[in-house]
């Protein structure tokens, strides 16, 4: 979803954030949309979404953040909400190896559902429970240059780099979708209105004529 509008923000673009349940997704979105976080908060039943509204380069953008539920049972529900996503935020705990070691499988579902041009960050979130880690930084590090994918750790509860991987999110959208519009205006004005070449015909009796043809 990137469209463009002339009311209360310029760009409207949806962003899904996936990962196992109990990653922190929730608290990732409440931290970036309203500067909260919830020790007691519960596991998303399906789909939650709120949204935030930055300046980038001069324009309001305005991020649709949705938040999908991480249990195997809602996966069928929640396929369905990567369509239009032109972002994606894939959270792991670094605390738990096994939230690191199912990310392929969000990712070919993210792949599947969504643009194939979707701008993706990975983030390892719970930083602020290094003493705890299960995932070594450099194993991400590896894994994000081998898909193609940036790569941040976060603390919803200390609020580290949250609004950082949004911001670097929504920046790279920006870009792409600024750039595919002067690509389009420069195709545009390349294509151009088409002009006219006198051409001098010679006719039976010896006199000549002209003729516009188009180029």
């Amino acid at each position: 979803m990137a469209h463009k509008v002339d009311q209360e923000y310029d760009y409207l673009f949806k962003i899904v954030l996936i990962g196992d349940s109990g990653v922190g997704k929730s608290n990732i979105l409440s931290r970036f949309t309203r500067n909260e976080f919830c020790l007691e908060s519960k596991s998303t039943i399906g789909v939650e979404f709120a949204t935030r509204t930055l300046q980038i380069d001069g324009k309001t953008v305005k991020a649709q953040i949705w938040d999908t539920a991480g249990q195997e049972r809602y996966r069928a529900i929640t396929s369905a909400y990567y369509r239009g996503a032109v972002g994606a935020l894939l959270v792991y705990d670094i605390t738990k190896k096994q939230t690191f070691d199912n990310l392929q499988r969000w990712l070919r579902e993210l792949r599947d559902h969504a643009d194939s041009n979707i701008v993706i960050l990975l983030a390892g979130n719970k930083a602020d429970m290094n003493h705890l880690r299960a995932v070594p930084e450099e194993n991400a590090h590896a894994l994000a240059e081998k898909e193609g994918l940036s790569f941040l750790e976060t603390s919803a509860l200390e609020a580290l780099n949250v609004e950082k991987a949004f911001q670097d999110i929504l920046m790279d959208i920006y870009h792409i979708i600024s750039k595919k519009a002067l690509a389009a205006q420069e195709a545009a004005a390349m294509a151009g209105p088409r002009l006219g070449t006198s051409i001098n015909v010679a006719n039976s009796s010896g006199n000549s004529k002209k003729v516009c043809c188009s180029t």
